[in-house]
């Protein structure tokens, strides 16, 4: 075992710690989950390793790589415990916050409550200083008040402090020179510039940016100091983190840049799905993530995930790329409820880990959806997690019966196909927003479930969606900590010059790329990138002028011609038509300059199919009584146990298949496949 290397990737959910342990010589992978810890995340991490590495009998000094996906920063967020933190912005700027957009969550009702500003209005101070255009003369920050500001910030105990001046996207040299000052006057305190997190225009949405960032500066910073301190205690090799764009970065850039992690947990499974979809021939993919708490979509196409450029968290906006994930709060740990009318619900509320679902025995009393699963037969009666976690099917029955059954005058097995009836139709409704609402059509998709309920949700929701094939990964329940050990590293720059078209020549335009791409470089260095590893990708905002959103489209790298930007003006129009279905002659203009910049430093082997060929039928672990709704009550269903399907094997509904982190549910009229790549692909009729 000591010459054999591994890589190693760990997500940290609401309700467990994932964790994946890819031996690189044959691609063969270990799966672990552990229950996490909400008041510590890296005490599940730090457990969760040294459980795995003594299960496996791997010395820890085998493990060359360690990605981790986290939800820290929005935990922060949601719960309200960040850093606390000051403004400094240009006078007359203060109130950015609380003006915000015109545009609002409801529009009819303008009563409607913002949200709390990120920083209160004392803690917002102002300097005398403007950064112009156009034709006028710079007026230099006014140095006399840091002193006096300075000392406020001690005062009230900050903890950060977020600087964001007037037009600094095109001009630092002002906001770097006031940073400078406070670094050196309160070395303590954690301070970030708008220029560093985010060089665009757009006054609102960049001091919201930095102004989060800041707040959350110096709680990833701690987190990931302690998470360090844990894996060097281990013996492990320094964790690559997770950002939101799906590519992973150094612990030092990830507290440096803390927004760049809020959507880390979801774009772990969204990359992980990525990449074996792919390989598997399933480029076209609805990704149906389901958790205990939440349920995360997202639509891949051509093997790439649809990137946002913006984001709200706690009603405030967040400006970065990020994967187009869309969440809703079902999960199999969502509480199922009737209200005052008499009508059924289910969730956003979640039993979580701790007391978790009725029929975990922990002292939860709610029905959830497990608590569903359980009593129409789906789940193991007796233990989930191989045997791990003890299951009190009794419980789950009586937590239904007295919470949802009798108060709607159904029995049992009606009150709990009525909680996944509802379940799905919110399901459904998260998979319209990422795909109808954008103008795809879902049928032309295949949906790729995991989590530790996807499988066993999946193939309803895509029957009733017209989505003709699921596939269902190796480890689903543990894909999240998969796709951590496929994500370059990754961080994404932008730079903001606004230019008409008509107006510039192709001279212009590469100057732009090459002073953002000077940035680009020198992330690299900092990252410790071999040369030979790095790869650029080009693209560039643009928009009619007028207009006042833009479109990205992408830029061939190298040095820009005459030619090159008519087919940059070409391939805009061809985009415009294709999102809002015209385009015309209008003229245009460059906004914001992209770059991407990319290194592959892990990449585990493909999935070797074991050589042994069995029999279907020594798979099966039991045969069991199920309930489905087409059949209209229960019918004795064959239980395998996947790691003993062979590939090649086929199964005919109704099947349940159980492995350690999910449990796959085979509805009659519908057929299973194992695949030469490790997946079920089920084939809807």
């Amino acid at each position: 075992m000591s010459n054999e290397n591994y890589v190693l990737g760990v997500d940290v959910g609401g309700t467990f710690t994932d964790l994946a342990l890819v031996r690189l010589d044959d691609g063969s992978t270990i799966y672990h989950k552990t229950p996490s810890t909400p008041h510590d995340p890296s005490e599940a991490v730090a457990r969760g390793i040294k459980e795995l590495l003594e299960n496996s009998a791997v010395p820890a000094s085998a493990i060359k790589y360690f990605g981790h996906g986290t939800t820290v920063a929005t935990n922060a967020l949601i719960v309200g415990k960040v850093a606390k933190t000051a403004l400094i912005t240009t006078d007359g700027f203060r109130d950015i916050l609380e003006i915000r957009r015109q545009r609002q969550p409801h529009n009819y009702d303008i009563r409607m409550a913002k949200p709390t500003p990120p920083v209160p209005r004392h803690l917002r101070l102002e300097v005398r200083e403007r950064t112009y255009l156009f034709g006028r003369e710079n007026i230099a920050p006014d140095e006399t008040v840091i002193s006096s500001h300075v000392d406020l910030l001690k005062a009230e105990g900050v903890d950060s402090v977020a600087i964001c001046f007037l037009h600094a996207y095109h001009n630092s040299a002002h906001e770097e020179r006031i940073a400078d000052l406070i670094r050196a006057a309160f070395p303590e305190v954690f301070v970030c510039a708008s220029h560093e997190v985010m060089a665009e225009f757009r006054e609102y949405e960049r001091i919201s940016t930095t102004v989060l960032n800041a707040s959350l500066g110096p709680v990833m910073i701690s987190y990931l100091s302690n998470l360090e301190a844990s894996a060097k205690s281990i013996g492990v090799v320094a964790p690559k983190i997770l950002q939101s764009n799906g590519g992973v970065a150094s612990p030092r850039e990830a507290g440096n840049n803390p927004v760049r992690t809020l959507a880390s947990g979801p774009a772990a499974g969204v990359t992980g799905a990525a990449h074996l979809s792919t390989n598997a021939n399933f480029p076209d993919i609805i990704t149906f993530d389901v958790g205990g708490t939440s349920t995360d979509v997202c639509l891949i196409q051509n093997g790439e995930a649809l990137i946002a450029r913006e984001r709200e968290f706690n009603g405030y906006p967040v400006r970065f790329p990020m994967t187009d994930v869309h969440s809703v709060g079902a999960g199999g740990g969502s509480i199922a409820w009737v209200d005052s009318g008499g009508f059924l619900h289910v969730g956003p509320r979640s039993a979580g880990a701790d007391p978790g679902p009725a029929c975990y025995g922990l002292g939860g009393d709610e029905p959830t959806v497990t608590d569903a699963n359980v009593v129409l037969g789906r789940l193991r009666q007796d233990a989930l997690l191989g045997g791990r976690m003890p299951i009190e099917a009794a419980l789950a029955r009586n937590a239904i019966e007295e919470k949802i059954a009798r108060p709607m005058g159904l029995n049992i097995e009606e009150a709990a196909e009525g909680i996944l009836t509802i379940l799905n139709e919110n399901m459904m409704q998260a998979i319209r927003v990422i795909s109808v609402e954008q103008g795809f059509d879902p049928r032309n998709f295949a949906l790729s479930a995991f989590g530790g309920a996807g499988p066993l949700l999946a193939a309803r929701l895509a029957g009733e969606l017209g989505i003709s094939t699921i596939l269902v990964p190796e480890g689903p329940g543990l894909l999240c900590a998969l796709g951590l050990l496929v994500a370059d590293v990754r961080s994404d720059f932008s730079l903001t010059k606004i230019l008409n078209l008509t107006e510039i020549d192709c001279d212009t335009v590469n100057k732009a790329f090459n002073e953002i791409e000077m940035e680009t470089n020198q992330w690299f260095d900092k990252e410790g990138i071999d040369s030979e590893l790095r790869r650029i990708n080009r693209a560039v905002d643009m928009r009619y002028v007028g207009q006042s959103h833009e479109l990205t489209v992408q830029v061939p790298n190298g040095k820009l011609t005459a030619a090159s930007l008519e087919e940059l003006a070409d391939s805009f129009r061809l985009e415009h038509e294709r999102v809002y279905g015209y385009a015309t002659n209008a003229p245009l203009q460059l906004v914001t300059f992209r770059s991407v910049a990319k290194a592959s430093i892990t990449s585990p082997p493909e999935y070797l199919p074991s050589k042994e060929k069995s029999k279907t039928e020594e798979a099966i672990i039991e045969v069991r009584p199920v309930y489905f709704g087409s059949t209209g009550g229960f019918v004795d269903c064959p239980v395998y146990d996947r790691t003993k399907l062979a590939p090649g094997s086929v199964l005919n509904g109704p099947a349940i298949v159980e492995q350690m982190d999910t449990t796959t549910v085979l509805p009659p009229e519908q057929k299973l496949s194992c695949d030469l790549n490790g997946n079920l692909v089920i084939t809807i009729g």
